[in-house]
């Protein structure tokens, strides 16, 4: 059975979650990532991406353009459930083939999953949210992305408010310092992991 020992990791569009998994990859805990599942994904897929938005959003390499592809989907609602209905049983299958190997170690892992609480798709019960106050979220995501403000708030708004997922967590991971403050908040998470969890068997 997939998911015995996952604790799904997310947070929001700019919280910050992609630093957070690698700090925690960094200590030693496993990731199963499912953007990067999600790309490679996407990228089998681009025939099928072509047939149904249109060849100018696969690149002469044969990969998906995700930025063009992503300016669409986030702009209308039916073409974004169109995406996520082919995209989102096949993320699906691999992450779990991933977790039950994952789970023969008995030692809990984390699977880095953005709509985690959107898509109620994982059978998951502890979760860790990487939390920014909404404020500052959107300002790091017009500094990343380099979006207007109203872009990016279509974006942000296309996910479940960021409180209220700090709200439905086990645990948070507070992003709202600077990167010594956030080492902090993932030792401490770790420190969490370690003491409510025995050393791994195997």
């Amino acid at each position: 059975m997939a998911f015995k020992y996952a604790i799904a990791l997310t947070g929001g569009i700019a919280t910050g979650k992609s630093t957070v998994a690698s700090l925690l990859g960094l200590s030693g805990l496993r990731i199963i990532d499912a953007d990067a599942i999600s790309h490679t994904i996407l990228d089998q897929n681009a025939a099928w991406v072509k047939k149904h938005f249109g060849e100018e959003f696969v690149t002469p390499r044969g990969k998906v353009d995700r930025a063009a592809l992503g300016k669409v989907v986030f702009a209308d609602k039916e073409k974004r459930k169109e995406l996520e209905a082919f995209l989102h049983p096949l993320i699906r299958e691999e992450i779990e083939r991933q977790s039950e190997k994952q789970d023969s170690l008995e030692y809990p892992y984390l699977i880095d999953i953005p709509l985690f609480f959107e898509s109620q798709a994982y059978d998951i019960k502890d979760s860790v949210v990487v939390y920014t106050p909404a404020d500052i979220q959107l300002k790091r995501f017009m500094k990343r992305n380099g979006y207007s403000e109203e872009e990016s708030k279509r974006r942000i708004a296309s996910q479940m408010p960021i409180d209220e997922k700090k709200a439905r967590a086990t645990w948070v991971i507070d992003n709202s310092g600077n990167l010594k403050h956030l080492q902090k908040e993932c030792a401490n998470f770790v420190e969490a992991i370690k003491a409510k969890y025995p050393t791994p068997k195997k």
